[in-house]
């Protein structure tokens, strides 16, 4: 059984920490200022690369594709082709919807690095995950759970000795947003519990979980009606796909006030991941 309580914590959060942030905002205002970014929509700084010191972009799914053209491939690439074919079967999604990322997309792995794959849309993800399921029943993958996430997401696995990941990734109709079009307002830090209303957008980073039924933690974060958010999204990798629809989590983040610039509409968030607090977190209950 899974212990809750503030002593689980994972090294992964760690990265996100108001102090580490500010660690990281203040080499990179001395060493890169080129790479430190105002943005007037979320008013803060951020640490994001120019376009003009872009050289090149990785696609995942561009990248698969280039792996099955090589000719001479060594034994970690051709089991990620072989683990690839062996979803892509058992799922019946086009091998053109995965993709690849991490050290072997980038040509940098050995024969120890994990397979990190990349599904693209919501519902193939959701496929994906039926599917790896009845693979792990019978016994030709096996789950790999280290922490109490982990076990949630159920992401992680091994394909012949070999460790793998897979996450999803938008399509471009699945993306319902672009720069400039939202401005974010920081109020509070909040700690409640809340029911999950949809999970549609839970598997991409951001995860997106649209919720109901606040209740809140402790006085600071009761709120008024039109305060109460109605999503939470967590910037944080490992909070993605913690929580299905139906399901009670447990959150701590930020309270934001969102205002859509091009229709004028206000809606109240909360975001796991904003760096501003040494705590922030969604947990599955």
């Amino acid at each position: 059984m899974w212990k809750y309580g503030k002593q689980e914590v994972f090294r992964a959060e760690r990265l996100y920490t108001a102090q580490n942030y500010q660690s990281f905002l203040e080499t990179f205002r001395h060493s890169f200022p080129d790479y430190v970014y105002s943005c007037p929509f979320r008013q803060k700084e951020i640490i994001s690369a120019p376009l003009d010191s872009v050289e090149c972009v990785y696609v995942p799914r561009k990248c698969l594709q280039h792996l099955s053209r090589l000719q001479k491939r060594d034994d970690l690439q051709e089991a990620t082709l072989d683990l690839v074919e062996l979803l892509s079967n058992e799922s019946r999604i086009s091998m053109e919807d995965f993709g690849v990322h991490g050290s072997i997309a980038l040509d940098m792995h050995t024969p120890k690095s994990d397979i990190d794959l990349v599904v693209y849309g919501a519902q193939n993800f959701r496929r994906l995950e039926v599917s790896i399921s009845k693979l792990v029943g019978n016994g030709v993958l096996s789950y790999v759970s280290k922490n109490r996430i982990d076990a949630a997401r159920r992401y992680k696995g091994k394909y012949m000795e070999k460790l793998f990941m897979y996450n999803a990734v938008r399509e471009l109709e699945e993306i319902k947003s672009k720069y400039g079009m939202f401005k974010y307002f920081s109020l509070a830090h909040v700690k409640f519990c809340c029911k999950v209303k949809d999970d549609t957008e839970a598997m991409f980073r951001p995860a997106i979980y649209r919720v109901e039924n606040y209740e809140p933690a402790n006085k600071t974060s009761m709120l008024v009606e039109d305060k109460v958010p109605r999503l939470v999204t967590s910037m944080i990798g490992c909070y993605r796909n913690v929580a299905c629809k139906g399901d009670k989590i447990r959150v701590s983040g930020m309270l934001e006030c969102v205002e859509n610039l091009e229709t004028g509409q206000i809606y109240h968030q909360v975001v796991v991941g904003t760096a501003k607090s040494e705590e922030e977190y969604i947990w599955p209950l």
